[in-house]
């Protein structure tokens, strides 16, 4: 799909413009910019550190269900059958609490990932822009791969981009 959405885009170009127009395309692999820029290590690190600490927390709440459930388990015997079935109420409604602990974990740390990415791939944008303006390059096609960018014969951004970033 991405394909045939590209060879209509570079098919409108091409005939919009005519043959004697000159227009300059380029292409980044803007995945290779992004994972290369600083702030990307940074949000890893973050993102990793706090996953560290959802998973501590969530070792700490397993181990206490198992070591409730075992201790249960131990003393079903000795406990009358209505006791019984209110410590097996107590176990199932910790595995939801871990559950749903676990949803809640992961969920945030999709929603801290997409809060940090979001301006580095503003400032990778922007950049992008500057360089393609100054090349004067019209219009600039994302080289990542699988992004369905078919021609690498126009001007490869990612080195000034690059520059332009402070990367090296």
């Amino acid at each position: 799909m991405k394909q045939i959405k590209f060879l209509v885009v570079v098919t409108v170009l091409f005939l919009s413009f005519g043959a004697n127009a000159q227009v300059k395309l380029g292409h980044i692999d803007r995945e290779a910019l992004i994972v290369s820029m600083p702030e990307t290590k940074a949000m890893q690190a973050e993102l990793k550190k706090l996953s560290q600490t959802y998973d501590t927390e969530y070792k700490i709440q397993q181990n206490a269900l198992q070591a409730k459930y075992l201790k249960y388990g131990k003393e079903q015997e000795s406990k009358t059958e209505a006791e019984n079935a209110l410590r097996q109420k107590e176990v199932q409604d910790l595995q939801r609490k871990l559950q749903l602990y676990a949803q809640t974990a992961d969920k945030e740390l999709q929603q801290k990932r997409a809060d940090l990415l979001n301006p580095i791939v503003k400032k990778a944008k922007l950049a992008i822009e500057d360089v393609a303006k100054a090349k004067g390059i019209k219009y600039v096609f994302d080289a990542t791969p699988g992004s369905g960018l078919l021609v690498f014969k126009g001007t490869d951004l990612l080195p000034a981009v690059k520059t332009k970033l402070g990367i090296k």
